[in-house]
């Protein structure tokens, strides 16, 4: 039945009787034109917005793959030497280190700025001595020449811009506090009392166990390519090292094709036992 408001009834009333009217099956009016009320299908924004995280945790992930050292590692278990640091790494006058660790070094100079201020630190065969003495923890792998303590190749005794790449290398060595990457042994740098940035980064390689002042029987490092090891002028070059104290800055590069340094006379025997502290500097 048809709804009929009285004649003269208020617009309230008509209203509801429109709206029974229209429950009751009547006719409803046809949508003006340009009127409707248009929906926007919220899976596209939806779908892009998935695709902006996935995309973001992708990054993340690439990022902490490169930033966690080096891919893979191997053992070198050739006989190690005390040997001279190459011209081809910055670094302290006198510095020494065992051979085994050299192609690593020089692959570090090449991509960081970095300047070494001590190596293997003890006694030589012809009675002097290398490296800082008196300067590093008892057991350090500084006695086994498979240490280094590093400086920015711009010194700078705060903690500073100069520091960046440094801090880089930190990073890249030891991506999570003491939790060094392979073939790390131990790198000290910020959270580690007398390191960090503005003081020195501190690393060390993987190795058998060895006295004091031994050469151990192996060493693990990463593999470098012939490529990478060809000497070359390091950005900053004759710029020399940190201020105080007798250090030169890096050399000429060395020729092409040049074989290793000489071995200091005599070396330092090599041994199968003994140990080190894993945080000592």
């Amino acid at each position: 039945m048809a709804c009929a408001p009285p004649r003269g009834a208020p617009d309230g009333q008509a209203g509801a009787c429109e709206a029974q009217g229209g429950a009751q099956g009547g006719p409803i009016p046809e949508a003006v034109p340009g009127t409707t009320d248009k929906r926007r299908d919220p899976r596209p924004a939806r779908d892009a917005l998935l695709a902006l995280v996935l995309a973001a945790l992708i990054a993340c992930l690439l990022a902490g793959t490169a930033s966690a050292g080096p891919v893979a590692t191997r053992v070198v278990r050739a006989t190690g030497t005390i040997v001279p640091i190459p011209a081809a790494i910055p670094h302290e006058a006198g510095d020494m280190v065992d051979r085994r660790i050299i192609p690593d070094l020089r692959w570090i100079a090449r991509r960081f700025p970095i300047f070494v201020t001590d190596g293997y630190s003890g006694p030589l065969p012809d009675g002097e001595h290398a490296g800082c003495r008196g300067c590093h923890v008892k057991g350090s792998d500084h006695y086994n020449g498979l240490a280094v303590d590093i400086v920015p190749l711009q010194w700078s005794g705060k903690c500073d811009r100069n520091w960046r790449g440094i801090t880089r290398l930190a990073r890249w060595a030891e991506p999570r506090q003491n939790r060094p990457a392979p073939p790390f042994r131990w790198v000290g740098y910020d959270g580690d009392s007398g390191h960090g940035c503005g003081d020195h980064l501190h690393l060390s390689w993987e190795h058998a166990p060895a006295r004091n002042f031994r050469l151990a029987e192996w060493v693990e490092v990463f593999p470098v390519r012939r490529q990478d090891l060809t000497p070359h002028s390091a950005p900053g070059a004759n710029r020399g090292g940190p201020a105080g104290g007798a250090q030169t800055g890096p050399q000429n590069p060395e020729p092409a094709g040049e074989s290793q340094p000489s071995p200091a006379q005599g070396g330092i025997s090599r041994i199968q036992t003994g140990g080190v502290s894993p945080r000592g500097d």
